[in-house]
């Protein structure tokens, strides 16, 4: 997976816009960071909560790991070249729900 097929995935969602943050390119929805390519470009940097995150650092080691930088935050990190597609979905879906106003969330929810 790559940085483009992120953005492919996440842009179908509604209201997320491309962006910058540190420097590198991320997503954001109606202006809230949920995603950015970290300055290796080759891994991702993901929202979501403390306890999604030890389950995905105990369940899929290979493609999602922290470093002592993020150990305090609510995000992960994902390596792109180790990540399927159906997975990378879920995780981008997930840390776009923790990001989007609760309405928007629910309102696409309701389509799906």
């Amino acid at each position: 997976m790559t940085f483009d097929d992120v953005c492919a995935i996440a842009l179908a969602l509604p209201k997320v816009e491309e962006g910058t943050s540190y420097g590198t390119a991320a997503l954001k929805v109606k202006g809230t960071l949920f995603a950015r390519l970290k300055e290796d470009g080759v891994t991702l940097v993901l929202r979501t909560t403390p306890t999604n995150r030890d389950l995905l650092l105990r369940d899929a080691p290979t493609a999602c790991f922290i470093t002592d930088h993020y150990r305090d935050y609510p995000w992960v990190l994902v390596r792109l070249g180790k990540v399927r597609r159906a997975f990378l979905q879920e995780l981008i879906v997930d840390a776009w729900k923790l990001a989007a106003p609760a309405r928007l969330v629910r309102a696409w929810e309701g389509a799906q």
